[in-house]
């Protein structure tokens, strides 16, 4: 099946047989528990629904799907499926590797909570170059972390290259592909061992349901995945497995739009004589354009850029727009937009925003399906006002 028809069918197979009712959408099992007939056996395989549940379970059949991965895991949230990771592969002692420019709660996870309470040391390199990963391992070094495209500054990694330096020596790498979603960019395909979602955004597409997700290939990495998921507890429930379910079917069509919108919206900043530059993997200005088009089938709907102007101005900018609603998170069909140093990076202390190139002025959109015009009017009255 093409990816479209695997988003709207896989998991979701109506059942005919066995006194089923034919559902073509799948029913949201909200039960805790499952009776059984025999004390040994439980039915169809279910005991209680921390353990598996026929909704979760249809999801994590649809996002293995989407990402050409032979399993899934479905979590509470994104970052419930990061600690996930390294509850199921990091130990006291050991040390990971992350990018430099990461969404400030992963970096907070990996700093405050894995470095300072577990000792699981964590270096923090330009990813950009492979090079930079290779001289940053040590021989405990189990994990390597990825995000591509980063957030918020854009910045991209060779996925092939990065998990071919950590594969020859036994290290696992793990890429999180929330910008990209599974319809642009498939890291398992690439040699990634781990991908990982915070399906809140493109995967969900409508703001309305937090989670998380974990796709992979080798089966025993799954189990060892699967076991702290439900030992630890961090299960996404069957209502939100439900509208994640919902959601995927639309990804496809979503992500052109998303990304049509973003690249009117990233062309017309870069024109803009008082924008001082504009992040967008599709621009040929952009440094890694060449890497893009080699490693994804699109770019998304993410863009940052940065106003020549104050931390002042660039906040009156975001409160000067109409149709783009001043909020963290991204991915759902309303365009949003924000001030990473003040909002989604505030975690982050200002010398590491510094040394990463997070500039005070850099502002994050994420371009929603609105009508384009609608959306390069409003980015163009915020700039008349903001700049005049």
């Amino acid at each position: 099946m093409k990816f479209e028809t695997r988003a709207i069918h896989v998991g979701e197979k109506p059942n005919l047989k066995d006194g089923g009712a034919g559902d073509v959408t799948v029913p949201i099992h909200l039960s805790t528990t499952f009776a059984r007939k025999d004390i040994d056996i439980p039915t169809a395989g279910y005991e209680y629904s921390r353990s598996g549940n026929p909704t979760r379970d249809a999801l994590e059949q649809r996002l293995a799907a989407l990402e050409n991965a032979r399993f899934g895991l479905a979590f509470a949230s994104g970052l419930a499926s990061e600690a996930t990771v390294a509850l199921s592969t990091l130990q006291a002692g050991d040390h990971m590797i992350a990018f430099d420019d990461l969404y400030g709660g992963s970096r907070r996870l990996f700093t405050r909570i894995f470095d300072e309470r577990f000792n699981v040391k964590v270096s923090y390199v330009d990813a950009r170059q492979p090079a930079n990963v290779a001289e940053a391992i040590r021989p405990n070094t189990r994990l390597i972390w990825l995000e591509t495209p980063s957030n918020p500054l854009m910045k991209l990694c060779d996925i092939a290259a990065i998990a071919e330096i950590a594969h020859a020596k036994d290290i696992l790498v793990a890429v999180d592909n929330t910008f990209a979603s599974s319809y642009f960019q498939n890291p398992l395909d690439a040699g990634a061992d781990i991908v990982m979602h915070s399906t809140t955004k493109y995967m969900n597409g409508h703001s309305d349901s937090i989670g998380g997700a974990l796709m992979m290939n080798d089966e025993a990495l799954h189990e060892k995945l699967k076991f702290t998921q439900n030992a630890a507890g961090s299960i996404l429930a069957p209502f939100d497995s439900y509208l994640l379910l919902r959601g995927t079917k639309t990804l496809a069509v979503r992500m052109r739009q998303h990304e049509a919108n973003a690249m009117a919206i990233a062309k017309y900043l870069e024109a803009h004589s008082r924008v001082k530059s504009v992040l967008y993997p599709g621009l040929e200005s952009h440094p890694q354009h060449d890497l893009a088009k080699r490693q994804m089938s699109g770019y998304g709907g993410m863009i940052s850029f940065e106003l020549d102007g104050t931390l002042e101005q660039a906040k009156r900018f975001t409160e000067s727009v109409r149709y783009f609603a001043l909020a963290e998170s991204l991915g759902g069909v309303e365009s949003l937009i924000e001030l990473p140093a003040v909002m989604t990076h505030a975690s982050v202390p200002p010398e590491e925003r510094r040394k990463i190139g997070l500039a005070d002025s850099l502002i994050r959109i994420s371009a929603g399906i609105e009508n384009v015009d609608d959306l390069l009017e409003d980015v163009e009255q915020a700039l008349k006002r903001v700049l005049a």
